[in-house]
Parts: C-alpha cells; structure tokens; sequence
C-alpha cells in the first residue's frame, strides 16, 4: 500500500513536470513567432473600426474650386451660356421698356441697377412712355470670356429684331415706328462669381462699340 501511493505521487509529479515542459515551449514558440513586446509598439485601438480610421486618413479641399476649369467656356457649356444669355437679354430690354424695376433687379448687377433706375425715372418725369416688342434672335456670339480676380466675365454680341416707339404725354410718336421691324446689335458683358452656387449670370456691364 505504501509503495502503491509513492508510485501514485512520484507520477503526479512527472505529469506536472511534464505539462510544465509543455507550456514552456509553446511559449518559446510563441515569442519567436510574434516577437517580444518591448513598450514602444503603437497603440492599438480597438474601439475604432477601420472606416473611422480612413475618415481621418482623408483630406478634404479646403478650397471651392470655380466651375469653369482653366478659365474657358466652351462645349455644352457654353451653348447652355448663350441660351441663357438670350433669355435675360430678351427679359431685360422688355422689363426695362414696361419700367418694371423689380425684375431688372433680378437680372442685374448692383453697379449696374442704378443706371437703369436713373434712365426710367427720367422717362416718367419727362411722361414718356416706351413701348417694345421682341420679334426674335437672330444671332448671338460669344465674343471674350475672362477671369478677373474672383469674377467670371462674358462678352456676348446680340443681334435681334425688335419693334420700339416711344410716345409723349399726348400719345404722339416721338420715336420709332410702330410698324416697322428694325434690326439692333448690342455688345452686353455679363458677370459670376466663380464660387457662387447659383447659376445664374448678370449683366454689369453695356459695351459701346
């Protein structure tokens, strides 16, 4: 019975000596594989997925960019411009002949607005009234597209037919001729901020050629 329990306890010893081997060298396997943590690894944040991460990997422009690249105006662009462009032009001479300062304001730029409410006063302190009718579009070209500082700026020669008369406070004809098409060439620059979200352009200028 004594050499039976000796025996016992001399194999639990060998196991534990045994299983201690073991553990030892799975260990050193483990080191040489993953290498030895020496306290000047980088952190690892496993709070944070990998999407997070590239969120602060990418960089955003600070700056808008204009929407005309290399400062030009062609293509689709600038049919799109001269459709535009013949539209306001059309709204602008028959707002101003009907004095209807509300929408000038709309197609116009504020250096430009006081000049056509100056003109239009004049018109009704001196009672004259102004008539017009567009007849159509003949042609219209782009003739400069410029960058200054942070403004687009747009030539633009109109050609198109019009009927224009203008009477005095008697009605009587002072100007034009209600009855006969006449043909007018205009040189109209339009402006647009190259950051502005809005489409729009405006006229800021009256070209005398």
């Amino acid at each position: 019975m004594y050499i039976y329990q000796t025996m016992s306890n001399n194999f639990g010893y060998i196991d534990i000596i045994l299983l201690g081997m073991i553990a030892g060298f799975i260990i050193l396997r483990l080191r040489n594989i993953l290498g030895r943590k020496t306290g000047h690894q980088d952190k690892i944040y496993t709070g944070f997925s990998q999407k997070k991460f590239q969120q602060f990997e990418k960089k955003e422009e600070s700056t808008k960019k204009p929407k005309y690249p290399g400062d030009t105006l062609e293509g689709e662009e600038k049919e799109k411009f001269l459709k535009g462009a013949e539209i306001a032009y059309e709204s602008i001479i028959t707002a101003f002949a009907k004095g209807d300062l509300k929408k000038l304001k709309n197609l116009l730029n504020p250096n430009i607005i006081l000049n056509f409410e100056e003109a239009i006063l004049q018109r009704n302190k001196n009672k004259i009234v102004s008539e017009l009718t567009f007849i159509g579009m003949k042609d219209s070209q782009l003739e400069k597209f410029e960058k200054i500082k942070n403004e687009f700026y747009a030539t633009v020669k109109f050609v198109c037919e019009i009927v224009s008369v203008k009477r005095d406070k008697d009605n009587k004809i002072i100007e034009g001729n209600p009855d006969k098409i006449k043909t007018v060439t205009d040189h109209w620059k339009f402006s647009k901020n190259i950051f502005s979200k809005n489409p729009n352009w405006y006229l800021s200028e009256i070209v005398s050629k």
